[in-house]
């Protein structure tokens, strides 16, 4: 990325970020667990929801993930169901900015100033970016916890005692995977579904609404 580029990312992933981990908080809150709320996690400051890795993860690879929210399932009525629910709010509002912003794009596109229209765009891609990762439907991301109200009652306690240990073997193949399997068949899998899955979402978008 140019200079410039850096400089719209700078300004796009907090709100990204914040949105995205603030809304699983809100979730949570609403549901009924209060544990988010009481750690501070009910906001929106970026600072709050950094998690470093994920950060240095989405400059290399341009999809990472934040802080995980502290939930407790206990407060929950339902716990499978709301657990589910609370980690689907953080996609779900990645995908609610980035239709705003597609609508900001195309109606509002021709008479915006240059650099806002990209700071829009940005904003755009990064949200479907971190939306359509977080939905991979592995620990420890949100598409795994939403898994888990699928996984027959029988399983789910073996399910979360993976989605405990299971994150540790997600970031070792998806380190295989960019920068192993990427060199030899000269693409990641994980980046080709992500990226492939933007693409079909950011022209429906852009062109649909």
């Amino acid at each position: 990325m140019g200079f410039s580029d850096w400089i719209y990312f700078i300004i796009a992933f907090p709100i990204v970020l914040s949105l995205h981990e603030a809304s699983h908080a809100l979730a949570a809150y609403y549901l009924g667990d209060p544990t988010a709320k009481a750690y501070g996690r009910l906001t929106l400051n970026p600072l709050k929801h950094i998690d470093l890795f994920g950060f240095l993860m989405l400059v290399i690879v341009h999809f990472g993930w934040g802080k995980p929210v502290p939930v407790n399932p206990k407060n929950f009525k339902n716990e499978v169901r709301d657990s589910a629910l609370t980690a689907l709010a953080g996609p779900a509002s990645n995908f609610v900015l980035a239709l705003l912003t597609a609508i900001l794009l195309k109606y509002l596109g021709p008479y915006l100033p240059n650099f806002l229209l990209q700071q829009i765009f940005t904003i755009f891609h990064l949200s479907l970016l971190w939306g359509i990762f977080n939905l991979l439907p592995v620990p420890p991301l949100d598409g795994g916890k939403i898994l888990g109200f699928f996984v027959p009652k029988r399983y789910a306690g073996r399910y979360m005692d993976f989605q405990d240990t299971g994150a540790k073997y997600f970031m070792l193949f998806m380190a295989f995977d960019i920068f192993i399997l990427s060199g030899i068949f000269g693409f990641s899998i994980i980046t080709y579904v992500v990226f492939g899955a933007e693409q079909v979402l950011s022209n429906f978008l852009l062109l649909g609404v």
